[in-house]
């Protein structure tokens, strides 16, 4: 289930990039909240609170509660901008969420067990995971931080597809609505062919 994480946030009256530049240069960094029945609100943000937050799977794939003046409004991360080369951030974009309106988000998948499975202990086998996240639709109480993969019974020349993860209640993989050309690959197990034992002979 969603954990709501509360996060600090104050009304930003400036605008431009000049004003931007100002605020990062002071700490802070600029954003936008924006949807639902409200207007879109510019906020500002404190820079090292930001930058401690976004090292976590939460601040991207979990509801937040942005309190602005004593008031807490639902809130998920849409957008983050970084500096190409210097540890800031540039600015943060969260839209509006509504418990009773189903949201879409892209969350990470967690991986478990691989070190224990067949293929996972055999020296010969690769093991590789397509892919890093899913993006999913479910209600904002629903939302999972993450998504556990168990590869625990994973054996050379298995793979597992999108279809086969075990999702939490509530929570959809919209893609997997469009066919099997959507059912895309998540982990592979890919045992030594005959060429590969070949190879490695002649070396």
């Amino acid at each position: 289930m969603a954990k709501s994480h509360e996060i600090k946030v104050a009304r930003r009256d400036v605008q431009g990039k000049g004003a931007s530049r100002r605020l990062r240069h002071a700490g802070v960094v600029p954003g936008i909240v924006y949807g639902g029945d409200l207007d879109p609100v510019m906020v500002e943000f404190n820079h090292n609170e930001i930058w401690l937050a976004q090292h976590n799977d939460w601040f991207y794939s979990s509801i937040i509660g942005l309190n602005l003046d004593g008031q807490v409004q639902k809130v998920l991360l849409r957008d983050i901008q970084r500096h190409p080369y210097k540890q800031l951030i540039m600015h943060l974009d969260f839209q509006r969420v509504n418990e009773n309106e189903v949201l879409h988000a892209t969350v990470p998948l967690h991986f478990v067990n691989e070190d224990v499975s067949p293929a996972g202990k055999a020296a010969d086998v690769a093991v590789t995971h397509e892919l890093k996240e899913v993006s999913i639709a479910c209600l904002p109480g629903n939302l999972p931080q993450s998504i556990e993969v168990d590869l625990a019974e994973l054996k050379a020349g298995d793979i597992i597809y999108l279809s086969q993860i075990k999702l939490p209640a509530g929570v959809e993989i919209p893609a997997l609505k469009l066919g099997k050309d959507h059912d895309d690959a998540v982990v592979i197990a890919k045992a030594p062919t005959a060429a590969d034992e070949d190879e490695a002979a002649a070396e």
